[in-house]
């Protein structure tokens, strides 16, 4: 999980003056046309320069530099590893110290970073600030703030695996998952190992498991743990787990009644959710109408915040109209606009999902 290993370059855990100009120098760029690379002051990389291993940049700067040098051209990257050799710098082996205080603000703060990253499947910028903490000192050596903070590293690790959705994802991220879930039972932090135990059940229905999820949702929804959103965003997804089994009419009923707590906890963004699966239900139900009536809603309820939830409210959208020869042209062209987005930010599931359904179609 290094960033850069398919080019075998250096990662920089932290940098400092040395590995910034080594970058700068691989890039081949000049002082003041590095600066303007990264967005930052010409002083600032001045700075860099003229102290190099004496001075750390900050930590946005630290988020910069990470980025820069994960999206530079192999040629580049070669350069870098090549300019840290001839420095005597080894980044993959030095022993870095265990975080202070001061780093557990600065990691909270990527972790932070990192939610809202995800949030926009901006996958390769999440990365960056989580692998820096992943493999600065194992989880061992930490205090328990540190091992809180790791844990959380690697839930936010698997949920961008999950995100990407891949079977090979699926499968990583319901490994990490299981490791945070471990230091958070060592912890003795009851939320966050239930809230673990939502995402392997949500890992378990994307590879498709579906009794098993439904019956992990089931002991979720009413577990005291997690808090009441949470219970019946569980009761939600047992109703979306028997719905892709072909049990719609139970699913209604279920995913009907998590409509309701939405509305009544004022979660319009939840509400919404379950007025597209609910339109999925009934259109597995046979019932086009109320699949486009509930579709609709979803479709009305504002605009969908994440390209995620745009392909997931598009490939529905879709997937309902395919059902009617009369707009199946219609469903086909947002089946393949879905897709392009898909395809943009690197949502492998909803890819997956899509080829589903234009096959299903091919054999209808």
């Amino acid at each position: 999980m290094t960033t850069g290993e398919e080019h075998d370059v250096a990662t920089v855990h932290q940098w400092t003056g040395l590995e910034a100009r080594a970058l700068r120098k691989a890039l081949r760029k000049s002082i003041r046309g590095f600066a303007e690379h990264l967005g930052v002051a010409v002083n600032t990389v001045a700075k860099w320069e003229k102290l190099l291993a004496d001075t750390t940049p900050q930590a946005d700067s630290q988020a910069i530099l990470d980025t820069v040098l994960a999206r530079a051209d192999p040629a580049v990257q070669e350069r870098f590893g090549r300019l840290l050799d001839n420095d005597g710098v080894t980044p993959r082996l030095r022993k870095q110290p265990a975080p202070s205080v001061g780093d557990h603000e600065t990691w909270a703060e990527d972790l932070e970073r990192a939610v809202v990253c995800l949030s926009r499947q901006d996958f390769g910028f999440a990365w960056t600030l989580l692998d820096r903490w992943l493999h600065r000192v194992p989880p061992c050596e930490l205090d328990d703030r540190g091992q809180y903070l790791y844990a959380r590293t690697l839930t936010l690790f698997g949920d961008m695996r999950r995100l990407q959705g891949t079977v090979c994802d699926l499968i990583t991220a319901a490994s990490v998952y299981a490791d945070a879930r471990s230091l958070f039972v060592g912890l003795r932090i009851p939320r966050r190992t239930a809230q673990i135990d939502l995402s392997l059940a949500v890992v378990e229905e994307m590879s498709g498991r579906l009794a098993e999820a439904a019956s992990r949702y089931g002991a979720l929804a009413e577990d005291a743990r997690l808090s009441r959103l949470d219970r019946v965003r569980a009761r939600l997804w047992i109703g979306t787990a028997l719905s892709k089994q072909g049990e719609a009419d139970s699913a209604i009923v279920l995913m009907r009644s998590a409509a309701r707590e939405f509305y009544d906890l004022a979660e319009p963004e939840d509400w919404a959710v379950a007025q597209q699966k609910l339109a999925l239900a009934h259109r597995g139900a046979g019932d086009l109408t109320h699949a486009l009536r509930y579709i609709e809603t979803a479709r009305s309820a504002g605009r969908p915040n994440s390209p995620l939830e745009h392909v997931q409210l598009d490939t529905a959208h879709a997937h309902i109209l395919l059902s009617d020869p009369a707009t199946a042209g219609e469903g086909r062209t947002a089946l393949a606009g879905a897709a392009a987005t898909a395809g943009r930010h690197g949502l492998g599931h909803q890819l997956r999902s899509i080829e589903a359904i234009r096959e299903a179609q091919e054999y209808a």
